[in-house]
């Protein structure tokens, strides 16, 4: 069986009486997009620095690209590109100048270095301001060039900690597009964490959920939403009124019943007839058009999520 890009297992970390992760663990395998969510403080830039080597767990252990991040923290990073809350650009220096530098820290052949550079400037778009001062660039350009400089020296993982945190929506928008054809293009394994569900959504084949430092969803973001979602209906009609709220709500399946623009939106405790249903809204002056199960989105499912329990755990 092929190695994972990731294997945590049972990783905990403390800081003196805080413990920023409980007994994690985790498996991300090779070639997809990966995110990693939570609310702050969740312990998510501290698996990152665990990953990276820059921090030692307090127990447990975790393998990236098959090396142990313990003993092993140098082969991790030289198969790892890493963009975290600093972006690691000079500022004084161009493009150019950026990734030269950082090309001989990795001590790739000139040659190599040369080409590689163009490359990747070529292929975000930067090219033509090679010679500029990265300082004089706006956020969103910047974050390409960071991004360039993580692909570097071809890591066969990178790590992205908010790499759209920040910039406006356009700007966001573009790193996103980016972020989706390099892991095409480069065939590299990204694991990345985001506060924007609709990115990861769009982006992740698979994602984890984590609270308090502890694991509580792993599957990919449709099959989490389908999971979450429960007994949903969306019905879509004319006539939602009061009085057909009033009889929805009387029934015993019925846990919420919301109407917006002709849309109504039914949350059941459990499977039940959907006519007899459709016959208490018709009955109540409601004309019904088409009833069909609907899904949560991934912010819906995360913010259950967060309001759950630990009983609910949702882990694939």
């Amino acid at each position: 069986m092929a190695e994972n890009a990731i294997c945590i297992e049972n990783m905990t970390k403390e800081f003196g009486p805080v413990r920023a992760l409980d007994s994690l663990s985790l498996e991300v395998p090779f070639g997809i997009v990966f995110g990693f969510l939570g609310p702050n403080g969740a312990g998510k830039t501290t698996t990152i620095r665990l990953l990276l080597g820059l921090l030692e767990p307090t127990s447990g252990e975790a393998r990236v690209c098959g090396f142990d991040t313990r003993t092993q923290a140098e082969r991790v990073r030289a198969n790892t590109g890493a963009l975290l809350e600093y972006a690691g650009i000079y500022e004084q220096l161009s493009a150019l100048d950026n990734l030269e530098f950082y090309g001989r820290a990795f001590r790739m052949p000139a040659a190599d270095r040369r080409a590689r550079i163009q490359e990747l400037l070529s292929q975000m778009g930067l090219w033509n301001r090679r010679q500029d001062r990265a300082g004089s660039w706006s956020r969103g350009m910047k974050q390409k060039l960071a991004l360039a400089r993580a692909l570097l020296h071809r890591p066969r993982l990178i790590l992205l900690d908010e790499p759209t945190a920040g910039l406006d929506v356009q700007a966001a928008v573009v790193i996103r597009e980016e972020l989706a054809e390099l892991a095409a293009r480069e065939q590299v394994t990204i694991f990345l964490t985001t506060h924007n569900m609709s990115e990861a959504e769009k982006l992740c084949h698979q994602v984890a959920v984590i609270r308090d430092g502890k694991l509580v969803a792993q599957a990919s973001p449709s099959e989490l939403a389908a999971r979450a979602s429960g007994h949903r209906l969306e019905v879509l009609g004319q006539g939602f009124g009061s009085p057909v709220l009033a009889q929805l709500h009387s029934h015993p399946a019925v846990a919420q019943a919301e109407a917006t623009n002709g849309r109504l939106t039914l949350s059941l405790t459990r499977e039940t007839d959907i006519s007899t249903l459709i016959n208490l809204m018709v009955g109540a002056g409601a004309r019904v058009h088409e009833v069909r199960r609907s899904q949560a989105s991934l912010e819906e499912t995360f913010l259950a999520l967060m309001e759950g329990s630990q009983e609910n755990e949702i882990v694939e």
